[in-house]
């Protein structure tokens, strides 16, 4: 660069002396040059800013989609920023209020669902007649603000900020997970200096170990507690917190132990940098080499809305996707770290069990063939069908209309148990809905464990209890919640008791204005479920706990597909299906036992991993994992979604329906329908609110219609519906990473 300036300053005199040679004809004007602008406020500075005084100010779109709600409309409060009125409910902080003018202000503390903590001081704008710039997160907007955000003060104050963070925090951008997607990168890119003045040596910290999923490297906080108040608040569990003083400052755990809460994911996403990432994900892939599908979760029937992101045929990542009503933006850990499983332990190719017991792997005709010809030479009633915990409808509805054309009514779901009551829709759905239970302000918790069944519900839960002090009283065995409740006993004696009015928590029941029971889907393996269902609606009308604008009574179910097949009438009969069958058709069911099943039984096993069941298998179908179908799902509180495929399937696996389809054709009872949008409509004249996708179906029919059940109560304990959090269906068994969760987070 040196050598072009010198060059440059030396050809000067030459250039002037060879221009000065060149004969131009001169103008007949001989006065300087004047240029022509079109611009206004160029040509006259003044007129051009009394028009833009003049002009109204054009309407903006909040920030995030931001939306406000008045209760009432006296408490709207009008504030200024950057001279755009806005209208505001009373409370508002200076913050919001620009977000709602659609001004994005730069923060690193602040989250909206968490506690305003006010210590990055990011955030700071100019308000008139302050005498200094304030911190937008933690000033509440009072009438006639007038808020400047893109003052020189404002950009001064931010630009000083950012050089304070930078100063200490490592140039690890290369080699970081966080980048690409980096608060503080984009920050300081957009809202930073070009420059530092700091000079001395980067302070370090020692990196903490909080377990198999969150990778630390401490050095790189900027210490905004977002997870510190995300565990506390959210989480519920007392780990992390903020230990020493000045440049001493740094976030661990009080004393040495793993982050124990399961729903300790949810810190990598919050995280504004690097200090807290993915373990598995390490290293992995950059997030612009990653194709996101927004699909929903399955592991547990609260279907969170989730984003796969994958890169070529493997699922890299899967992170929360925005749902108020479901998940909110959080998901379990089980939901963010099983994936690895999708492709471990996988079906691949059709396959037939050998006379020497091992299993060869065939054609799709051949295995087709087998299974047709064997169904036949069986009896219609020696014809068994179950589906697993992670079939949608679509698969349950081809599984049920082709056992109802081979002449067998014995379909069921694994884990509605035994001939369940599905005449009502209410008796088996969360009827408060699960953003309702937020209402509520007292709870009674029957045999069920909402932080292992259903994190994302127990999390609604807590929420509810921090916020309006909720009571919350739990029968069942000893559990650990994350917030406060009163054990009331361990099985149907107190049920008993509280039904006949005689326990005195009744009195709690009584004055509640939105008591809410919820029964665990637990209880449906239970000879006696009728007689506890019983007791429980006693207690509901005892305590009026079902009224025209309130419904508290739910259900909480434990798989993806409970809801879904009882909806669809996968329904046994008799209670003796498995004892009597010479012909098992086990579709993903896993946790089915087998002990009663005779020895001679042929059994088929289609799914899409080498489980459980697969070692009583006579013939193999190899079925696409929920991440590389589309199909319906319906969650615990009566709402369809949709899976959408992110990646392709393995090997020669097909999609559930299709195999049941083929083989039908095959076995002479063709199905009559061939693409996706067929079988929907079959479903739609079984069941039309499962095409209804997004929306929450209510039940329309009154619980008062249900017969009452006159059978003995059997005072044995209510039992542990899940034993391991970490591995409850084929996925999460066959996932490396949910094993070393298993090992180290659970108690011995």
């Amino acid at each position: 660069m040196g050598y072009i300036l010198r060059a440059l300053r030396r050809s000067k005199p030459f250039l002037q002396s060879n221009l000065s040679r060149l004969r131009l004809p001169s103008p007949k004007n001989p006065t300087s040059f004047r240029y022509i602008s079109s611009t206004p406020d160029l040509q006259k500075p003044e007129s051009s800013a009394e028009v833009a005084a003049e002009e109204a100010p054009a309407p903006r779109t909040p920030v995030g989609g931001a939306r406000i709600h008045f209760l009432k409309p006296d408490d709207a409060v009008e504030v200024f920023v950057d001279g755009y009125p806005v209208k505001i409910p009373k409370g508002m902080t200076v913050l919001q209020a620009c977000e709602v003018a659609g001004v994005d202000i730069p923060r690193f503390c602040y989250h909206s669902r968490l506690s305003i903590a006010g210590n990055c001081r990011m955030c700071l704008v100019e308000v008139e007649k302050s005498p200094k710039p304030v911190a937008s997160c933690a000033m509440p907007a009072l009438p006639g603000m007038k808020i400047k955000t893109n003052t020189p003060v404002a950009k001064k104050a931010r630009e000083g900020v950012m050089e304070f963070l930078l100063m200490n925090h490592p140039l690890d951008c290369p080699i970081c997970d966080q980048g690409g997607e980096c608060d503080l990168q984009d920050q300081s890119m957009a809202f930073g200096s070009d420059r530092g003045r700091f000079t001395e040596m980067k302070r370090s910290v020692v990196d903490k170990n909080l377990g198999p999923l969150v990778k630390t490297v401490m050095t790189r906080c900027i210490q905004c507690t977002r997870c510190v108040r995300f565990a506390t608040e959210i989480a519920g569990v007392q780990d992390l917190g903020m230990l020493g003083r000045g440049s001493g400052e740094e976030i661990g755990t009080y004393v040495e132990k793993l982050m124990t809460s399961e729903l300790s994911g949810n810190v990598i996403d919050i995280c504004p940098v690097g200090a807290l990432t993915s373990k598995p994900f390490a290293f992995k892939a950059r997030n612009w080499e990653l194709k996101g599908t927004e699909s929903i979760d399955v592991t547990d029937a609260v279907g969170s809305n989730i984003r796969i992101d994958c890169r070529g045929p493997e699922v890299m990542r899967i992170l929360p996707r925005l749902n108020e009503d479901i998940n909110e933006e959080w998901i379990s850990d089980k939901t963010r770290f099983c994936y690895d499983g999708l492709k471990r332990q996988r079906l691949s190719d059709p396959m037939i069990r050998g006379p020497d017991g091992r299993f060869k792997a065939v054609t799709w005709r051949d295995a087709l063939a087998v299974v047709a010809e064997v169904a036949y030479q069986v009896k219609p009633e020696e014809i068994v069908g179950i589906a697993g915990q992670l079939s949608d409808a679509e698969s349950m509805m081809a599984l049920k209309d082709f056992l109802n054309k081979m002449g067998s009514n014995k379909v069921l779901c694994e884990g509605n148990g035994l001939s369940p009551q599905a005449d009502l829709r209410s008796g088996y759905l969360l009827n408060t809905s699960i953003a309702g239970l937020e209402k509520a302000d007292c709870f009674l918790l029957v045999g069920t464990q909402p932080r292992v069944e259903a994190p994302m519900v127990n999390a609604r839960i807590r929420k509810t209890v921090r916020a309006t002090q909720a009571k919350v009283a739990y029968i069942g065995p000893p559990s650990d919640f994350n917030y406060d409740h009163q054990h009331l006993g361990t099985g149907p004696q107190t049920l008993i008791e509280i039904a006949e009015g005689r326990h005195p928590f009744c009195s709690a029941l009584l004055s509640a204005k939105n008591p809410a029971i919820i029964v665990g889907a637990g209880l449906f393996e239970r000879k006696d479920k009728d007689a506890i269902f019983s007791a429980v609606e006693t207690i509901a009308k005892f305590g009026k706990v079902i009224r025209p604008d309130w419904n508290g009574l739910s259900v909480l179910l434990l798989n993806a597909a409970q809801a879904a097949a009882l909806d669809l009438g996968l329904i046994s009969n008799p209670t003796d299906s498995i004892q009597s069958a010479k012909f098992l058709y086990l579709m993903g069911a896993d946790d089915v036992s087998l002990e009663k099943l005779p020895d001679d039984a042929f059994v088929v096993y289609q799914g899409h991993h080498g489980d459980r069941s697969v070692h009583r298998a006579n013939v193999i179908f190899p079925s696409a994992a929920f991440s590389e179908k589309e199909g319906t799902y319906e969650n615990t509180e009566g709402c369809s979604q949709w899976t959408v495929p992110a990646v392709p399937t393995v090997g020669d696996a097909r999609d559930d329906w299709k195999i049941i389809r083929a083989l039908s054709e095959v076995a002479g009872v063709r199905l009559p329908y061939d693409n996706l949008g067929a079988v929907r409509a079959r479903i739609r004249m079984v069941a039309p609110n499962l095409l209804h996708v997004d929306e929450r179906e209510q039940s329309t029919v009154s619980a008062a219609l249900k017969p009452e059940f006159h059978q003995q109560i059997s005072l044995s304990p209510f039992g542990t519906a899940v034993e391991n959090f970490y591995m409850t269906d084929s996925i999460s068994r066959a996932s490396k990473i949910m094993a070393q969760c298993s090992s180290a987070l659970l108690k011995k």
